[in-house]
C-alpha cells in the first residue's frame, strides 16, 4: 500500500516548471507519481493572489496550514482514502487497524477518524456526516439502554405505585420530594428537600453525597415538625438514599420513582430549576455566607406562585401547616425556621407584617 507524504518543495519547484510550460495536471500528476486531484488542490490552495504558482511561496502555505487542524484535515489523500473506506461501510477500528498491518506503522488511530466525523457535524451543522460511522450516531457515547441501575442497591424499596393515592392530589401536606443539587465544583452540594402542598423549600450544604450524612441532614430538617407534617418523601434511585429507611425511626415513609423517571419528583425538580437563577452551577459554596444562602432559599419561599393562587410557599407553610400568622417566626422550631422567614430588603427599610386595618389607605 502506498504510503501518505505531503508534497516536498522538490516536487512543488517540478509542479511549477511543469505549469509554466502549459503540462496538464494529468501529466504533471504522472510525472510525480501523484494523483491528479492532489496536483490540482496543490495548485488551487497554494497559489498567491494573482493565481500565480511558485514553489516558494507554495511550501510556505502548506506549512503554515500544517499545524492546524486534524491530521485528517492536514493531509488529503489521507483523508480521501478513509472517507472511500467509510462509505465501503468500514468502521474506523478496521480503518486504523488496516493501516497499521499495511504499513507496519501507526498511521492514523480510529479516535481521529471520530474525532473529525464529529468535527464537521460541529463546524458544518451538516448530520449527514454521521452516515459514514457505522451506527450513524451523532454524538459520541454508548446509547443508553436498560438496566445497570442502583434500584437493587437500595433495601427496603418502596415503589411509587405504592404511595398512597392522596399524596398525588397535594392537598395534605407533610409528602416531601428530595434530591440533590449540583455544582461545577467537585464534592459540593446542596440538600433540596420540597414540600408537595404548600412548595416549600428547606435545604442544606453537604460535604459530600453519602448516604449516612444525607439520612442524617434529612432527619434534623423533619423531625422538628409535628408528625402530621412529615409523612412521606419520594427520591429518585441515587445510590446516595440508600439510609432512606433511617427516616422510618420518626414515622417518615419513603418511596422511590421509577428508574430514570425523574419526572415523578417534579416538585424537587423544578424548586432546583429556579434556585439555579441565583445559584448557577459554576457557584463556589465555600465562598458563599450563610446567610446569603439562606437568603435565597428565604427567597424562593416568600415568591408568590400561580399554582398556589399567588400565594406564597411560606404563606401557606405558615397558615395552612402551622396555623400560624406570618409574623409569628419566633414560634417555629429551628433549624427550619430560617428558611421560611422573608428575606431581608435592601432598599432601605424593613419588610413589615401588618394587618388590613394597619396598612396605609
Amino acid at each position: 500500500m502506498q504510503r501518505y507524504t505531503h508534497i516536498s518543495i522538490e516536487e512543488r519547484f517540478e509542479i511549477a516548471r511543469l505549469y509554466r510550460e502549459g503540462t496538464s495536471i494529468r501529466k504533471i500528476a504522472a510525472a510525480l507519481d501523484r494523483s491528479p486531484s492532489s496536483v490540482s488542490r496543490e495548485i488551487k490552495r497554494n497559489s498567491n493572489t494573482n493565481g500565480q504558482f511558485h514553489p516558494t511561496h507554495a511550501d510556505q502555505k502548506s506549512l503554515a496550514r500544517r499545524w492546524s487542524g486534524s491530521k485528517l484535515e492536514r493531509n488529503s489523500d489521507l483523508r480521501e482514502e478513509v472517507l472511500m473506506r467509510l462509505s465501503k461501510g468500514w468502521s474506523p477500528e478496521q480503518i486504523a487497524g488496516r493501516f497499521t498491518k499495511d504499513t507496519g506503522r501507526c498511521v492514523i488511530s480510529h479516535e481521529s477518524i471520530y474525532r473529525f466525523i464529529y468535527a464537521q457535524m460541529a463546524r458544518t451543522k451538516d448530520y449527514r456526516w454521521r452516515h459514514y460511522l457505522p451506527q450513524a450516531k451523532s454524538k459520541r457515547g454508548r446509547i443508553r439502554r436498560g438496566g445497570g441501575s442502583s434500584v437493587s442497591f437500595i433495601t427496603h424499596r418502596k415503589p411509587l405505585k405504592d404511595r398512597p393515592g392522596e399524596v398525588n392530589s397535594r392537598e395534605t401536606p407533610g409528602h416531601w420530594e428530595a434530591d440533590y443539587m449540583l455544582f461545577s465544583t467537585y464534592g459540593q452540594s446542596v440538600l433540596a428537600l420540597h414540600e408537595r402542598r404548600s412548595r416549600l423549600l428547606m435545604a442544606s450544604r453537604q460535604p459530600s453525597r453519602e448516604a449516612k450524612p444525607t439520612a442524617a441532614a434529612m432527619k434534623a430538617m423533619l423531625a422538628p415538625l409535628p408528625s402530621a407534617w412529615r409523612q412521606t418523601v419520594t427520591f429518585d434511585n441515587g445510590t446516595e438514599f440508600v439510609r432512606h429507611h433511617d427516616l422510618h425511626d420518626i414515622n417518615i415513609e419513603t418511596y422511590f420513582c421509577e428508574p430514570r423517571k425523574p419526572w415523578q419528583k417534579g416538585g424537587v425538580e423544578n424548586a432546583i430549576g429556579r434556585l439555579r437563577r441565583k445559584l448557577p452551577r459554576t457557584t463556589d459554596l465555600d465562598k458563599l455566607s450563610d446567610n446569603h444562602f439562606e437568603n435565597v432559599i428565604r427567597s424562593y419561599n416568600n415568591t408568590p406562585r400561580k399554582c398556589l393562587n399567588y400565594q406564597t410557599p411560606a404563606e401557606i407553610f405558615y397558615n395552612e401547616v402551622l396555623h400560624f400568622k406570618c409574623e409569628c417566626t419566633q414560634a417555629l422550631p429551628a433549624p427550619w425556621a430560617r428558611f421560611v422567614a422573608p428575606p431581608p430588603r435592601h432598599d432601605g427599610y424593613q419588610t413589615e407584617h401588618r394587618s388590613s386595618e394597619d396598612r396605609d389607605p
